[in-house]
């Protein structure tokens, strides 16, 4: 039970690891270069905005510690209920926190995927310097 709780919570976390990237529009350039040519450019102007310090992760190491406070405050709180129900708030707390912090981390974990605004206009300014036409990001 233990082994496969570990394993679904690592699989939803690499799952979360995919960054958004830019959607291009289908004009003359895209045509003549190719898609493949195309992602080169995209990952080159992904990494000329990290090196810039435009980056995708913006303030997200303190939306992830506070959601996780959060998580572990509002599960706290429902384990003192559960608990004293049972006959065991304190226990019903401690799982309750700790379930909840949990919780909290990995939310935090896959909503601070969204890379910052700075970093989109960047990427985008990159690629229309070189000839896309950058129409969102997906």
């Amino acid at each position: 039970m233990r082994t496969t709780l570990i394993l679904a919570v690592a699989v939803l976390v690499l799952s979360g690891c995919a960054s958004p990237e830019p959607v291009l529009y289908p004009n003359r350039h895209l045509s003549n270069v190719g898609q493949a040519s195309a992602d080169r450019d995209i990952a080159s102007c992904i990494a000329m905005a990290e090196n810039h310090g435009a980056s995708s992760k913006d303030g997200a190491a303190g939306d992830v510690a506070g959601s996780t406070a959060v998580g572990g405050g509002v599960g706290a709180a429902v384990g003192v209920v559960g608990g004293a129900i049972v006959g065991s708030a304190g226990r019903g707390a401690a799982v309750g926190a700790a379930t909840g912090a949990t919780a909290g981390l990995i939310r935090g974990l896959f909503k601070t995927q969204k890379p910052s605004p700075v970093h989109k206009k960047f990427v985008n300014k990159c690629l229309r310097d070189r000839g896309y036409e950058p129409i969102g990001w997906k």
